[in-house]
């Protein structure tokens, strides 16, 4: 018998809370991407994350936690060898990464992936070079315009991105240019986790911006997950934002683009109004691409204050039998050095109307006990070959 008939995933994307003992590997030390967003900018306006228990879970000297917080917490930190955004979704359903998909941070795209991206597209390929999407179009679009170029470039994380005007690239041109880079890209040398079409409008420097159009090629899940158990099992499986490009469709029955995390919210809780048997996976990406790689804590924190209040909407509109998880991917501290991510312990708080009290769960070493807790609650088996230990004795 069912705990929950429904249940809700959202993913505040690289909302970290505190390095994870091994973040020096990783070169980050001394991260924690909530706790200084609160140093620097103050108390937030966040009543639902502080009711459910946030400032319980992370403590902080400019905002207190809650004698009886409402939801259930804990601390996780991820198994796999990673603080990527595939790795850290993959693993919430039971994947465990061992072997991180290859970068080109420093050195940019080999030339024979180049020589072969230009001939199978016929653009000639400018940039070449880690960077902000937003720099490097302000730097190249006016020549990738006059020229009909095609810019191409990375960052910290493994990810090749094409970056195309609509009105001169053409966005089905933009779309097929990446469809061919993911292609080459499944190389072992050449293997990243993601190509990104970066499409953009305006004319001319100052009058650029970046479009909703974004679509992401990710490489296909190492392993059947939580959500192909659920499917199977004939469970609706509704994805928002960018989780079924995250998991290149694979176990997933709805799928809903979002133009910004306002949006995917606003979507959740319209999802939550409808009915459905199943899960509502949720990824929120304007906390990662707008304000995180940006190095922009201002921004991050106006953005966690929206979201609490569509989170406030979103738990008025739950019904007794839905279960409510928050959580995020990986850290990407808006104080650090560089534009990467950053290696952190996520939260995860887990509400329901019908639970009797909230506090604090024991500290878990993987994500995967999401998807585990989530197959157990449907009473679907995970499948052969993934990880995590259901806690959902837990969450009732």
């Amino acid at each position: 018998m069912e705990a929950y008939k429904r249940v809700f995933v959202v993913v505040l994307d690289s909302l970290g809370i505190g390095a994870m003992p091994d973040s020096e590997k990783f070169g980050d030390v001394g991260v924690d991407t909530f706790g200084h967003i609160l140093d620097t900018q103050g108390a937030l306006d966040i009543p639902n994350l502080t009711k459910l228990g946030m400032l319980n879970l992370h403590p902080s000297f400019v905002m207190e936690g809650v004698k009886k917080p409402m939801g259930r917490y804990m601390r996780m930190a991820e198994a796999s060898d990673s603080k990527d955004t595939m790795t850290g979704h993959w693993e919430m359903m039971g994947i465990h990464t061992t072997k991180p998909f290859v970068t080109f941070t420093d050195t940019g795209f080999p030339p024979e992936l180049i020589d072969e991206l230009e001939k199978r597209c016929g653009k000639k390929v400018i940039g070449n070079k880690s960077a902000s999407g937003t720099e490097i179009i302000e730097e190249l679009g006016e020549q990738e315009i006059k020229n009909g170029e095609m810019i191409v470039y990375t960052s910290a994380d493994s990810v090749l991105q094409i970056a195309g005007n609509e009105e001169t690239f053409d966005l089905a041109n933009l779309y097929r240019c990446c469809e061919i880079a993911r292609e080459l890209c499944m190389k072992d040398e050449w293997r990243v986790g993601r190509v990104i079409a970066r499409p953009y409008v305006g004319k001319k420097k100052g009058e650029f911006k970046r479009t909703s159009n974004r679509h992401d090629y990710a490489l296909k899940p190492t392993n059947a997950t939580a959500l192909n158990a659920l499917k199977d099992a004939g469970y609706d499986v509704i994805s928002v934002g960018k989780i079924a490009d995250i998991f290149c469709e694979e176990g997933i029955t709805e799928g809903n683009h979002s133009d910004s995390s306002v949006h995917g919210m606003e979507q959740t809780i319209d999802i939550c109004r409808k009915e459905f048997n199943g899960l509502c996976f949720t990824n929120l990406v304007d906390f990662d691409a707008l304000w995180g790689h940006r190095r922009n804590p201002k921004g991050y924190g106006e953005e966690i204050e929206r979201f609490d209040k569509n989170l406030g909407v979103l738990m008025d509109e739950m019904r007794d039998d839905d279960l409510l998880i928050l959580t995020a991917d990986h850290g990407n501290d808006p104080t650090y050095t560089g534009t990467d991510h950053t290696r952190e312990y996520v939260p995860f708080i887990a509400y329901s109307k019908k639970m009797a009290d909230g506090g604090a769960l024991p500290e878990t070493d993987t994500f995967a006990v999401i998807g585990a807790s989530i197959a157990e609650n449907f009473g679907v088996a995970m499948p052969e070959g993934t990880i995590g230990t259901s806690i959902l004795d837990r969450l009732v």
